[in-house]
């Protein structure tokens, strides 16, 4: 039986038109007419049956760059495509932390994953003291359940069920067992494109290898492409799935009203990406529609993070968002006329990350804390133990897990090939696998791959300052523990998973 979970609190009736502070940029009109726009199906005494529904697809890997709509003239995305052209396209969206646990946590509770404290790790718990929009759906009367890979990996703690919901084998067992009329919320939480691959997959299905854009911190070599054709691979058969759910929802008369949002939980699983605080790591596709109610063929170059997405969902249901969501609602944003920057206070996102892997040389059991502060100019990274190993110890026999080699990279061709190449591509192996200072600062206009550290130039000294204080500030306000001397509640976590290992000669 369906289980409801019982939140003594008002959302259970709550319906009422939330305060919101919207921006000053965005006229008093555009307020009343985004706010009129939705209050058929989502405020002023709605019926349950008359809220949107809301259908999360959350990639495992997945970079910005690879889809159609984001310029990529290989991939092949026919369905993601159709979506962008009739819904939002967010160009600047960010994850909180590039590493699953801390990143999806931080998606359903809506808050940076720094205040997660032990969820902010890979295989951390996730606390019942932090409410999760999921919940907060289903106490207001919403179905809610996921499929394959909800909030993962971790340890479920106090909680008695996964946080993105009840588990069901497909979206159509869990439509069957909704009952008719009822407004949903579901994640769809594919495994792709997260490794292991087919080796040659890609370029058996037709990807043509030689026409694919290596970006330029790998070694542009056939090993290297064959390896992001099959990352590709998957990436497609994410599309050739979407195309289904679409189906399914337009064959029952339900994609009108649907909320389909399409993003990943952190960047491609490659050397300096995945696990890292450049944009190969932290910036994910976000595509959002729902015809009809959001205007579409839109592109947003606002910078936004993925903890929007709970209040926007919550605000999108008619309910109160609590106190303790740091993520700010997107209703207005999607509402708003044009596209390009349609909310002047959206001008930085901030992310870091804690342990990914037990990956460091012994004692030291935690992971490689950092921090940053991205705006359309530069990329700020403050590393706060520099003297660690941001990809793992090379040294396995040293390890603090034994065996754990380069651990907080995955296995692949292009980790290998790139360590057994070193010689003959130090630049991009030390920016991989290296040691790092403690501050990095990369000029966007002039370095959009974030390859040649400024930090110590004098010239980007008060930007470099500048953007420190702001980062600072931030972390603070927002009681981030490493922020204050207390990394402890990060560094000394268990952890349940694996390590990486050198493979076999």
């Amino acid at each position: 039986m369906h289980r409801r979970v019982d939140i003594d609190c008002k959302l259970k009736k709550c319906r009422c038109i939330q305060k919101r502070r919207y921006p000053p940029d965005i006229p008093e009109k555009m307020r009343f007419l985004a706010v009129l726009a939705l209050l058929p199906i989502l405020f002023g005494g709605a019926a349950p049956d008359e809220r949107p529904n809301i259908l999360v697809i959350m990639a495992d890997d997945w970079s910005w760059l690879h889809a159609g709509a984001y310029g990529d003239q290989v991939v092949a995305t026919p369905n993601m495509d159709r979506v962008a052209r009739q819904g939002v396209v967010f160009e600047h969206a960010f994850v909180s932390s590039p590493s699953c646990t801390p990143s999806r946590a931080s998606v359903l509770t809506g808050q940076h994953f720094w205040r997660l404290h032990g969820g902010g790790n890979l295989y951390g718990p996730l606390g019942a003291q932090h409410p999760t929009y999921t919940d907060l759906l289903e106490a207001a009367g919403y179905y809610v359940g996921f499929t394959r890979k909800g909030w993962s990996p971790g340890r479920l703690g106090e909680r008695d069920r996964n946080p993105a919901g009840d588990r069901y084998e497909s979206f159509a067992a869990f439509l069957e067992a909704r009952e008719k009329g009822q407004p949903f919320s579901f994640w769809f939480g594919t495994f792709d494109p997260h490794r292991v691959y087919e080796l040659g997959s890609g370029e058996e299905s037709g990807i043509p290898v030689d026409s694919i854009s290596v970006p330029a911190v790998f070694p542009d070599v056939p090993a290297v492409r064959s390896d992001i054709a099959d990352y590709y691979f998957e990436v497609q058969r994410i599309d050739r799935e979407l195309g289904e759910l679409l189906d399914l929802l337009e064959g029952l008369g339900e994609l009108d009203r649907t909320v389909v949002v399409i993003t990943s939980d952190n960047g491609m699983p490659f050397p300096r990406a995945k696990g890292n605080l450049y944009d190969l790591g932290v910036r994910v596709p976000l595509i959002v529609q729902l015809p009809e109610i959001i205007p579409g063929g839109r592109r947003l170059t606002d910078l936004v993070s993925l903890t929007d997405l709970a209040p926007t969902f919550l605000e999108m249901a008619g309910l109160a968002v609590p106190e303790q969501m740091t993520g700010r609602s997107l209703v207005a944003s999607m509402m708003a006329a044009g596209s390009g920057r349609v909310d002047s206070s959206r001008v930085a996102a901030y992310f870091g990350r804690e342990r990914h892997t037990p990956a460091q040389a012994s004692p030291i059991g935690g992971g490689y804390p950092m921090r940053a502060i991205r705006t359309d100019d530069f990329l700020y990274i403050h590393n706060f133990a520099p003297e660690r190993w941001p990809a793992g110890t090379p040294d396995a026999e040293q390890a603090f897990w034994y065996g754990a080699w380069y651990s907080d990279i995955d296995a692949s061709p292009t980790k290998h090939f790139m360590v057994d190449s070193a010689a003959a591509y130090p630049q991009r192996f030390k920016a991989a696998f290296g040691k790092r200072p403690g501050e990095e600062l990369y000029d966007l206009a002039t370095d959009p791959d974030q390859m040649i550290n400024r930090a110590l130039d004098p010239a980007y000294a008060d930007v470099k300052r500048a953007l420190w204080n702001d980062l600072m500030g931030l972390l603070q306000r927002s009681g981030d523990p490493r922020a204050v001397g207390m990394g402890g509640v990060f560094d000394y976590q268990p952890y349940t998973g694996g390590i990486v290992r050198r493979p076999k000669q």
